[in-house]
């Protein structure tokens, strides 16, 4: 017999450092959060972890602002919340307009095509949001398309799209649409119903402040009919919403074994949902905003511009071009090891152009955007850029001053 595999000596218990987050995700989790995470584990069909299933049900619906009876969180990251709408409403052959701003309209791009659809693109500049007037032409030369796929809060520019003019369209031509919501849902207005959405999908550990690896997700009426009258199998057994739901909205609420769900990550998101609750949707909404407008006041005197015009920025999200001359990386790190914070470096065309600034859920306070400034501030100052420090922080608080909040 062959003697067992050994791993090399040295591996122990995984040192973890305490960090900011301040990149494009994962956000920070309040304590209350990381609390409920460390709950001991029940099982999945335990009539306690039922009864908080369904409590995540209602949670869901008022975080996405609508009446949904489909509203849940699929077990996995917010790409798989992207596929699951994606595999369950597209079959072979069918057309979809895809919009395109920034690295994820790429991805619903690769989703629609792995299933067998034909992907209509509409392509705008990244920073840009997604020109209605551009998909109403695409749907006019396109009047067999099934359905309008766009992302609202671009992650990868900071750029937010008009989802209730583009939903519009949508039904106006008679397609479904599917919305990305991950970098929006929690930290401005996401009205799924005002909206007349039919497939939103978004993340947890963005706005939300959860853990990782959950996508909660909502689908109209139109939607599960669409489902249903499929002419063929959904070509994901993992993802299939009738296999799923057997487990999530069981008939009688006796529910159906699918997969061994997440126990302690639903645990965190009922937490963070809750939160959500009692803070209020409009009071996130608002405070998202004036961290923002916070970072952006010490950002001005620091000389950074924006990716994104005002109109159309993310407050939780911000891009901002890096300054000629400064080494990209060499900044992030100093940052990362100096001050304990993480932002995030530029993806795509923008590799090495622009820095990520997350302000989302529990990461979106006023010590954070501090933090930032100053540290930013004094990294760039030691690499011979000028960057006024008191001013930035100066100016950041006179917003503060001025809020009532």
């Amino acid at each position: 017999m062959n003697a067992p595999l050994i791993p090399p000596p040295g591996i122990a218990s995984c040192p973890i450092p305490n960090r900011v987050l301040m990149g494009p995700g994962p956000s920070d989790m309040h304590p209350r959060v990381v609390a409920a995470l460390g709950h001991s584990a029940i099982g999945h069909l335990d009539p306690a972890f039922v009864a908080m299933m369904e409590e995540i049900k209602v949670l869901l619906r008022y975080a996405f602002q609508t009446e949904n009876a489909l509203t849940f969180a699929v077990s996995g990251p917010g790409s798989v919340g992207m596929e699951t709408c994606f595999v369950n409403l597209v079959e072979p052959g069918d057309k979809v307009i895809v919009c395109r701003n920034g690295v994820f309209g790429g991805r619903m791009i690769e989703n629609v095509q792995r299933f067998g659809g034909t992907a209509v693109v509409v392509e705008d500049t990244w920073g840009e949001p997604v020109d209605p007037r551009k998909v109403a032409d695409a749907l006019k030369a396109n009047p067999d398309a099934k359905m309008v796929a766009f992302v609202h809060a671009e992650t990868s520019t900071g750029a937010q799209s008009d989802a209730a003019a583009l939903v519009k369209l949508a039904r106006e031509a008679g397609c479904l649409s599917i919305v990305d919501t991950v970098t929006s849902l929690g930290g401005t207005p996401v009205l799924a119903d005002a909206w007349g959405a039919d497939a939103i999908y978004s993340g947890s550990q963005k706005c939300l402040s959860c853990v990782p690896g959950l996508a909660p997700v909502t689908f109209s009426e139109r939607a599960v009919e669409r489902v249903k009258a499929r002419k063929q199998k959904v070509p994901s057994w993992f993802m299939d919403l009738g296999l799923v739901l057997e487990y999530w909205s069981a008939p009688g609420g006796k529910r159906t074994y699918h997969h061994t769900a997440p126990v302690n990550s639903l645990f965190a998101l009922h937490e963070s949902l809750v939160m959500l609750k009692e803070e209020g949707l409009e009071q996130a909404w608002a405070r998202h905003r004036l961290h923002h407008e916070a970072l952006k006041a010490g950002f001005d005197v620091l000389g950074l511009r924006f990716v994104v015009r005002e109109d159309a920025r993310l407050p939780q999200l911000n891009a901002v071009y890096i300054p000629e001359g400064v080494d990209d990386a060499a900044v992030r790190k100093q940052l990362l090891e100096k001050y304990n914070l993480e932002i995030g470096a530029g993806l795509g065309p923008l590799a090495g152009k622009v820095w990520r600034f997350g302000l989302m859920g529990h990461s979106a306070r006023r010590e954070n955007v501090d933090l930032c400034l100053g540290a930013l501030a004094d990294v760039l100052s030691g690499m011979g850029k000028a960057a006024d420090k008191k001013t930035a922080l100066a100016a950041a608080s006179s917003v503060y001053a001025t809020s009532t909040r």
